[in-house]
This record gives structure tokens, sequence and C-alpha cells, in this order.
């Protein structure tokens, strides 16, 4: 049986690999990325029994948990109204979620919160995540006061991003798909996505999406970010599943326009508040 001195050196190495540029950018979990690569399991604090797919926090958090996910409603408003250019509605968010930096804290200390190799580098990791988050967030409003559009793309994105790696890293996830590859559902049957070819008209920000390679093949969502670093990357926010939008960033060459009569992503149907 692997022992949580395996876990802890498995969570060592990849809070070190988390000490990269906005350049190496990881999905929350990569299975085939060496950065940022998560765990495919944890160890709880209570035993040595291995527990798949999630980290396994206290259960004394006294709603925490809920101000946390509550962070995923917010995110979803500023992705709304950013895309819709609402830049008098658009400058008030980074004041709105700096207003939560204490409920980071408060999780990150309380959600792992004993001496044991596994809490220790996890409460690391979650620091990293948020610390990553809240500059991703500086750089935003900083794209927001000039309005450049582009910029506050590429911002909310990784901001997106480190967000979803919190919320991965802090078991804070409602679902665990165990997977390794959809490809093997869509071997012979590639009709059954329709799709733009990414070549000839790639998908930008804005743009329903379908994943056309990769172990997420067939999965849909929105384009939220392009990346002008010459990763040819793109940030794509995938649909809702039990309440998570998960973020990948991708190739541009896997993410294809979806032809047809599309409904529009589901932030769009967000009422604003009075």
């Amino acid at each position: 049986m692997l022992r949580r001195s395996l876990i802890g050196s498995t969570l060592i190495a990849t809070t070190s690999m988390y000490n990269a540029d906005n350049n190496n950018r990881a999905n929350a979990l990569d299975k085939s990325s060496t950065i940022g690569k998560m765990p495919n399991f944890f160890m709880s604090s209570e035993d040595d029994k291995e527990v798949k797919g999630m980290p396994v926090p206290s259960k004394k958090l006294g709603g925490l948990s809920n101000k946390i996910r509550a962070v995923s409603k917010v995110m979803d408003e500023l992705q709304r109204d950013l895309m819709q250019e609402r830049w008098d509605l658009v400058e008030e968010y980074p004041n709105q979620l700096r207003s939560y930096v204490p409920v980071f804290t408060a999780y990150t200390d309380s959600a792992f919160p004993t001496d044991i190799p596994t809490d220790k580098e996890l409460r690391v990791a979650l620091r990293y995540e948020v610390g990553r988050f809240f500059a991703s967030l500086e750089r935003f409003r900083q794209a927001t006061n000039r309005k450049a559009i582009d910029e506050a793309y590429i911002a909310y994105s990784d901001m997106s991003l480190h967000f979803d790696r919190y919320l991965r890293v802090g078991g804070l996830y409602t679902f665990y798909d165990d997977n390794v590859s959809l490809e093997p559902y869509y071997a012979g049957n590639e009709n059954s996505l329709v799709y733009a070819d990414p070549k000839k008209d790639p998908a930008l920000v804005r743009d329903l999406i379908v994943l056309i390679q990769g172990p997420e093949k067939g999965k849909t969502g929105i384009v939220i970010g392009l990346y002008m670093d010459g990763s040819d990357a793109c940030a794509v926010k995938l649909d809702r599943v039990k309440g998570i939008r998960e973020i990948r960033v991708v190739p541009r060459s896997w993410a294809a326009k979806r032809l047809g009569e599309q409904d529009p992503d589901d932030v769009f149907l967000l009422p604003r508040s009075a």
C-alpha cells in the first residue's frame, strides 16, 4: 500500500512545479502535463486507507466551503459582464473579490489543519493558488482600467484557472471524473461531433466550442481567453457539471467552434442584481 510519505513527496513535487511563470499554465487535473500535475488520489487524515480522487478536508469548517464555492457565482457574473464589455460593472469586481481574502485564508488554515505531511503540503499548495489568483486579479484590475479587453480576458482566464485548482486541491469539487480518456468513445464515430475546422476558422473568445482532441474529447464549453505568449493555447470554461465549471488550457487546435443553433453560455442567463 502506498504510504503518506509517498503522497507527501508527490505534493512537494507538485508545489515546486507550481513555481513556474504564466507561460507554464496547467489544468487542475492534468494527466499528461508535468507542470502543475495533481495526484490522482490522496490520504485522509484519519487513517492509511486510500481515498480516491479528492482530498478530504476537515469537517470543522463552519460554512467556509459554501463561502468559497460562492466565488464561482461571482466569477460567472464577471465573465458575463466582461464579455458584454460592461466596464462600469466590471470595475467593481476586483474589490468584491478581494473581500474574500479572509475567507480563503480561513479555509486554507482550517481545511487541512494537522501537522501530517499531506496536510502541510496541501496548505502550501492552496496558499500558492490563492497568491496566483490575486496576482492575476491585480493584472485584471490594471487591464480593465485601460479597457484592454484582450489582456483582461487573459487575466480573467488565469484567475479562473487558479480558482479551479484551488477548488480541486481544497477538496471542494462536487464530483470526481475518473475517465482516463474519452477519445475511444469517438473512434470511428467522428461524425457525431459537428464543428468548424479550427485551422480555417479558429475559435475566439466568447465562441462556444467542443473539444475535438485530447482525453476530454467531446466535452463542450466556451473560450474565455487566448494566450499571446507563443503557446497558441486558449482557456476554455467547460459546461457546468454538478455546479462546477472546470477550466482547461488546451491548444487552440483542440477547441473547435460548434456549428448549428446553440443555447447561449449559461452565464448570460444569470439575472443582474438590482
